[in-house]
C-alpha cells in the first residue's frame, strides 16, 4: 500500500499547487479526507477493532473458543459504523461467531472450545473490502478448584478487493470536477489479495469466590506474518506485522440486583496501540436475572468516549455503544463518531441447573 500512498500524495501536491480555483480546492479535500481514511489506514495495516472488544470475544483472543463462565455455547452478530460525516458514505463492519463448550463429560478437569468467526469490513462506497473467515480451537483446564487455564489458536482465509474504478483521483480533474472516465496514473498490479491468516493466544481465569471473577488474556494476531499488497513487491514489503492484544477484566457482584464489569484493553501494532478501559453495570430487574438493564462507559485514550447502553432477556443480550470522538478527527468529522451494536445468545445443552457457573450471576 505504500507504494499507491506515494503515487497518491505527489498527484495530490502537483496538482494542487497548479490549480487556484476555489472549487478545486473545496473538492481536493474532500476527495483528501477520504484518500486519508481510506489509504492511509490500510498503509499502516491496522486491523478491524471494536469498541465492545469483550462483546467479539473470538477476534479479541482465540483462547477465548470455548471459554463461556456462565453458559454451554453462545452466538453472537456485531456492527460498527464509522467516520459517517467524512465520507459519503461510511465504514462498515461486521461480524457472526458462535463457539461451544465439547468433551466436557471426557475431559478430567478440562474441556475443549470449538468455534468460527467471520468478518465483512466495507470502506467508503465500497471500493475497498475485507472479508475474512476463521475457525478456532481451543482446550481448558482447571487448576484446582479456583482457577482456569486456557490456550488457543485460530487459522483463517482473508481476501481484501478494491475496485479502482470506484475511486477518483487528482490526475482526473477535468477543472471543474473529478472525471473517473478519464485516465489515471495509479495503475495496480492486482485488485484482490488472498493469503492465510493465524491467530494465538492464551487465557487465565480466577474465581475465588461466588462473588469475584478475575480474567486476563494475551494474544497475538497474524502469526505468519502473511503478505498482504495490491502490488508485485519484489523488495519484501507487504507483509503485515503481528499485533498484540492483552486484556484484564473482572466481575463483580456487589449485591442481588448489581453487578459490576471493568475491562482494560491493550493492543499493539508496529507504531499504533489503542488503549481502552471503562466498567459497566448489570443491573438486576427481575427475580432470578431474566431481565437485566445494561449501562457503563468506556474511554478510548486520546480518541473517544464510549458511552454503552444494553439490555437483556433471559440468555439475549443487546448492547449498543456511540464514540463520541474526542481527537483532531473531530474537525472532520463534525464531532460524530462511531455507533456499534451487538447480540449475543447463550444457551445450555440440557438443564441449565446442571451447569455451575464460573463467574458472579444473578
Amino acid at each position: 500500500m505504500k507504494n499507491i500512498v506515494a503515487k497518491i500524495s505527489n498527484l495530490l501536491t502537483n496538482d494542487f499547487n497548479r490549480s487556484q480555483h476555489k472549487l478545486y480546492a473545496i473538492t481536493l479535500k474532500h476527495f483528501f479526507t477520504f484518500y486519508f481514511l481510506l489509504f492511509t489506514f490500510s498503509a499502516a495495516a491496522q486491523d478491524l477493532h471494536f469498541s465492545q472488544f469483550f462483546n467479539s470475544p473470538l477476534s479479541t483472543n482465540p483462547a477465548n473458543t470455548g471459554f463461556i463462565p456462565d453458559a454451554d455455547y453462545r452466538m453472537g452478530a456485531h456492527y460498527r459504523n464509522q467516520y459517517s460525516n467524512v465520507m459519503n458514505s461510511p465504514y462498515k463492519t461486521m461480524s457472526v461467531f458462535g463457539d461451544a463448550q465439547v468433551f466436557r463429560d471426557k475431559l478430567e478437569n478440562g474441556w475443549m472450545g470449538f468455534g468460527f468467526l467471520a468478518l465483512s469490513d466495507v470502506a467508503g462506497s465500497g471500493s475497498l473490502k475485507s472479508t475474512k473467515i476463521y475457525s478456532s480451537v481451543a482446550y481448558h483446564q482447571m487448576l484446582g478448584s479456583s482457577s482456569l487455564l486456557s490456550g488457543g489458536f485460530n487459522v483463517g482465509y482473508v481476501n481484501k478487493r478494491i475496485d479502482i474504478s470506484r475511486l477518483k483521483f487528482p490526475d482526473q480533474f477535468d477543472g471543474y470536477f473529478f472525471d473517473s472516465n478519464l485516465p489515471t496514473s495509479v495503475v495496480l498490479d492486482n485488485n484482490s489479495v488472498t493469503y492465510l491468516d493465524v491467530q494465538a493466544g492464551v487465557n487465565y481465569a480466577f474465581f475465588p469466590n461466588d462473588d469475584v471473577y478475575i480474567n486476563a488474556g494475551y494474544s497475538i494476531h497474524h502469526v505468519n506474518k502473511p503478505k498482504e499488497s495490491f502490488f508485485n513487491e519484489t523488495n519484501g514489503n507487504g507483509f503485515i506485522p503481528m499485533r498484540h492484544i492483552g486484556f484484564v477484566s473482572a466481575i463483580i457482584k456487589l449485591n442481588d440486583r448489581l453487578i459490576l464489569k471493568p475491562n482494560i484493553f491493550y493492543t499493539n501494532q508496529v507504531s499504533a496501540s489503542v488503549f481502552e478501559f471503562g466498567t459497566l453495570a448489570n443491573i438486576n430487574l427481575s427475580e432470578n436475572g431474566e431481565k437485566q438493564l445494561i449501562a457503563g462507559c468506556y474511554y478510548r485514550w486520546k480518541d473517544a468516549a464510549i458511552p454503552m447502553l444494553g439490555f437483556q432477556l433471559n440468555q439475549i443480550q443487546f448492547t449498543f455503544n456511540y464514540d463520541a470522538t474526542i481527537s483532531t478527527l473531530k474537525n472532520f468529522n463534525q464531532y460524530r463518531g462511531a455507533a456499534e451494536f451487538s447480540v449475543i445468545k447463550n444457551g445450555f445443552y440440557g438443564n441449565k441447573a446442571d451447569r455451575q457457573s464460573l463467574c458472579p450471576s444473578f
